[in-house]
């Protein structure tokens, strides 16, 4: 699928438009009014905060511009969270985002950073973070220090959010078939049983579980196919990978339904982040954005010139487009899809983000 699935790299804004609406339930004495202390996230480009800019190399502008005036990650005193990958001016106090672009379920993939090393290195931080919590205690030195630092208790009182397996399945369309595709789901989402179980025995009990985006909207993959209308669906979306991305949801649902008999003392909720992106797309006009296919920005990460096209500068309107580079969505349109699946209308149970919390159970 040519250039552009390399830009997967690029980190994502939804999760800033989640953490924007946690604090509006944030108390003014800093503790989230909800009952969740902290957010613990794992995925990959959707979610990402700076975690592959600071491991692999600095996203340059105009990636940010919308919302900072330069890239989003490089401005560390917001209140989303630090990428536990980020080594200068990281607050952990409410949690950790290990996600980084390009990340996948399985290896191997557009990152090294699959889940499982992304689970490795929070098992590694709860374990450092607590020790360094409870020497700096026992020793009552460095106030500021462990202001800096969660508090080891509330890991079990903390929201664990999931958002990967888009690149899985763009991967696989990338380099082998459809039909092969298809086949690799089960083996995908057979890992993530696993993957919450280790969370759970680590203390986790609340789990927020994304399913993939209808990838076959994005504009990087219509392009391809543009000259193939019998391929698009009524919205000129991609319709095979659409499907494929649909049968990767179902399965996904089914898993959590089973983990919700698994482990009874732990709450799940799945969140159909695709419908969301869905009802976007197909209703892009009416609710005052371009069309889907058109994106802002091309080639974010160079400036150049080819065939008289100029790659690298963005567009007038950011906020009319719902792509910002043929894959991520732009800030305007992670806020729209963001205030729907956080009032509970895409999920299951169709619960907002504050009804949830405050429907907790005895933590066991």
């Amino acid at each position: 699928m040519g250039f552009s699935w390399k830009l997967f790299y690029l980190f994502g804004i939804l999760f800033w438009g989640f953490s924007q609406r946690w604090r509006t339930v944030e108390s003014n004495g800093g503790s989230f009014s909800c009952g969740y202390p902290a957010i613990y996230n794992f995925g990959d480009s959707n979610s990402d905060t700076g975690g592959i800019s600071a491991a692999m190399f600095e996203i340059l502008s105009p990636n940010g511009e919308t919302f900072f005036g330069h890239p989003a990650a490089e401005n560390l005193k917001l209140p989303y969270l630090s990428a536990y990958l980020d080594s200068v001016g990281t607050n952990f106090r409410h949690g950790a985002n290990f996600a980084t672009g390009g990340s996948s379920i399985r290896p191997p993939g557009y990152s090294p950073f699959n889940i499982w090393v992304q689970i490795s290195q929070f098992i590694q931080f709860k374990a450092r973070t607590t020790s360094l919590y409870n020497q700096l205690t026992l020793n009552r030195r460095n106030p500021l220090t462990i202001s800096n630092l969660p508090r080891p208790a509330e890991f079990s009182q903390a929201l664990y959010t999931i958002d990967i397996g888009q690149n899985d399945l763009a991967h696989g369309f990338q380099y082998t078939t459809v039909k092969q595709v298809l086949a690799s789901i089960p083996d995908i989402i057979g890992q993530l049983p696993q993957v919450i179980h280790t969370l759970y025995n680590e203390g986790a009990r609340f789990f927020w579980v994304h399913n993939t985006g209808p990838i076959g909207c994005l504009p990087v993959s219509v392009l391809y196919e543009i000259s193939k209308p019998w391929n698009l669906d009524k919205n000129g979306c991609v319709r095979l990978q659409n499907e494929v991305a649909m049968e990767f949801n179902r399965q996904l649902k089914d898993m959590i339904s089973q983990l919700r008999a698994q482990l009874p003392f732990a709450r799940f909720t799945y969140v159909d982040v695709y419908s969301a992106k869905y009802t976007l797309v197909s209703d892009a006009k009416n609710l005052g954005f371009v069309e889907a296919v058109n994106f802002c920005c091309g080639n974010c990460t160079k400036k150049g010139m080819a065939n008289g096209t100029v790659y690298g500068n963005p567009c007038n309107h950011p906020s009319k487009h719902i792509s910002w580079d043929g894959i991520h969505y732009s800030q305007a349109a992670n806020m729209w899809v963001a205030e729907r699946i956080l009032n509970g209308s895409f999920s299951d149970p169709p619960l907002s983000i504050q009804s949830a919390c405050h429907n907790q159970t005895t933590i066991l």
